[in-house]
């Protein structure tokens, strides 16, 4: 696999944004790694070609909202390449339940009828985890492979856009919050949505009411949770 695998399977909006900003240097690490592990024959979570999933199904021009997870859900097969995601059949995960249990309380109703996020991913929802990939069975094992750096690469080419819901839920996506413009874009915090800690704020942040609200302000279209 040749080293700059990463970049040629960044969708090509994504790509040319991000060329232009920051050269996509911050992908030579993970992809130097990744290529060392899967030479190793050690499977990673999700699979190589949804590891930008998440970019493909939002747009850099139609993002506008961003919510991070921490890293791919670690099963084999489950890790879509969206965060919290997971493809239609397979079992709702603890921390998507609490999310829609939030977003019932918080907007009266949930859109989703299984744990596929790609409708909102089609509004503008950037799905991130704080590392896109993680072994199989080995929970952040990826977590200082490099991605961070990509993430502020991709941070900071959202803060000259502006305009941009930040959700952050729990320590490890909280620290992002140094790196965004909090002038020209949304930040709301919280506690993480799995079932160790959804009940010490998460539930009743509201962050789904307020995000719509604030996107209306800004003359977009809310998102249909």
């Amino acid at each position: 696999m040749k080293e700059n695998f990463l970049k040629t399977s960044l969708p090509n909006n994504w790509y040319k944004a991000l060329k232009t900003h920051s050269n996509l240097k911050s992908l030579n690490e993970p992809a130097k790694h990744i290529d060392i592990i899967l030479k190793d024959k050690i499977n990673i979570a999700p699979s190589v070609e949804n590891i930008f999933k998440a970019f493909e199904y939002c747009s850099f021009k139609d993002t506008k909202v961003v919510i991070f997870g921490q890293d791919p859900y670690f099963q084999p097969g489950v890790a879509n390449g969206l965060a919290f995601s997971v493809n239609k059949g397979e079992a709702i995960p603890a921390s998507l339940r609490n999310i829609y249990k939030e977003i019932k309380n918080d907007t009266g109703m949930v859109s989703n009828l299984d744990g596929d996020l790609r409708a909102w991913a089609r509004q503008g929802v950037l799905l991130l985890n704080s590392a896109l990939t993680v072994d199989e069975h080995k929970p952040g094992s990826h977590s200082d492979i490099g991605w961070n750096n990509f993430i502020f690469d991709v941070i900071d080419l959202l803060n000259k856009k502006g305009r941009v819901v930040f959700m952050l839920w729990g320590n490890n996506a909280k620290k992002y919050s140094k790196k965004i413009n909090k002038n020209t874009n949304l930040v709301l915090t919280a506690p993480h949505p799995s079932p160790l800690s959804a009940y010490r704020g998460f539930f009743g942040c509201k962050h789904f009411s307020k995000c719509n609200n604030y996107l209306v302000k800004q003359n977009h279209l809310p998102i249909r949770w």
